[in-house]
């Protein structure tokens, strides 16, 4: 059985398609395994938002808190998704919470040592930011339906 390194299995995932060889070597120096225990959170709204997440394992749900409701998921992510965006745009600080329905494994990017590399090789960084580009603009579309739901007209029936 051969041992995978994390830039293979960043090569394999479909997040990264459009990255190069050498980009993925720059990402992957970026890296680490971490896990966390169901209930865990991840991040929360207004801390400092210095990595993003690609999901290996578990589930986690985007959250935010609604006055006299609490807490309301806005997405559930699952193995293969990507969590967070907030690293990549100023002020760096999570818009969100983010916690662990369940025993949930990942791939941490550290977003500092990702700027400054985007920094030196700006294509890098334009690629990253069109593919995060993405992931903001799906992320936005759940969050209006969403909001669409909690705050829209009751059935009124017929």
């Amino acid at each position: 059985m051969s041992i995978k390194t994390l830039e293979t299995l960043l090569t394999d995932h479909p997040f990264f398609a459009e990255f190069r060889p050498e980009d993925l070597t720059l990402i992957a120096g970026c890296g680490a395994n971490v896990k966390f225990a169901a209930g865990e959170s991840v991040f929360r709204e207004g801390e400092p938002a210095n990595h993003f997440y690609l999901l290996r394992y578990g589930r986690v749900a985007v959250e935010v808190f609604s006055p006299g409701k609490g807490p309301v998921t806005i997405q559930t992510l699952h193995e293969g998704e990507v969590l967070g965006w907030s690293w990549l745009v100023p002020p760096y600080r999570w818009r969100h919470d983010a916690r662990a329905l369940e025993l949930t494994r990942a791939f941490s990017f550290d977003g500092t040592c990702l700027r400054r590399k985007c920094d030196e090789d700006p294509p890098l960084g334009y690629r990253l930011m069109r593919r995060f580009s993405q992931v903001i603009a799906e992320r936005l579309g759940n969050a209006q339906m969403q909001l669409m739901d909690l705050y829209g007209p009751e059935d009124q029936g017929a």
